[in-house]
């Protein structure tokens, strides 16, 4: 959704009333994707002013689940949301900085679909997290300490 898009059509679309609430919120993260639910509300009240936490989690919740936006949960970190949907990529996390950007599928269409041992489950969607260091994060720390 990162191109000029029209928030309330995408809404509508949906099946979601649209109210400036939610539009700031889908704005926040298409502007900032993985942002974590905090950083969508310092976005939002950047943006329109006054609106409760307890809106955005409404907003980022209700989002989520039509589909419009994507939450990730990486381990130990707090939940980050996204405007990249419907497609089978992949993120990277930095463990030093936090950082988390995305990645395409290693080897063609979505070849993390077919798994060894399926348990006889029909398998629609994978999810997959990278962990490392980031490049600026392996700079800093090959960089001489002192002067």
């Amino acid at each position: 959704m990162s191109e000029a898009v029209d928030e309330e059509a995408v809404l509508r679309r949906h099946g979601v009333q649209v109210t400036a609430q939610r539009l700031a919120v889908l704005r926040a993260v298409a502007d900032r994707p993985h942002s974590t639910a905090a950083e969508v509300d310092a976005a939002v009240r950047a943006r329109i002013g006054a609106i409760s936490l307890q809106a955005v989690y409404d907003a980022l919740a209700t989002l989520s689940e039509r589909g419009i936006i994507r939450r990730i949960q990486p381990a130990g970190s707090p939940a980050r949301y996204e405007d990249r949907v419907g497609d089978n990529h992949h993120h990277l996390i930095c463990r030093v900085c936090g950082r988390m950007v995305d990645t395409d599928c290693a080897a063609g269409y979505a070849p993390c679909l077919s798994a060894t041992d399926d348990a006889g489950y029909e398998i629609d969607e994978a999810e997959v997290i990278y962990w490392g260091r980031c490049p600026e994060c392996v700079a800093a720390s090959s960089r001489p300490r002192g002067g």
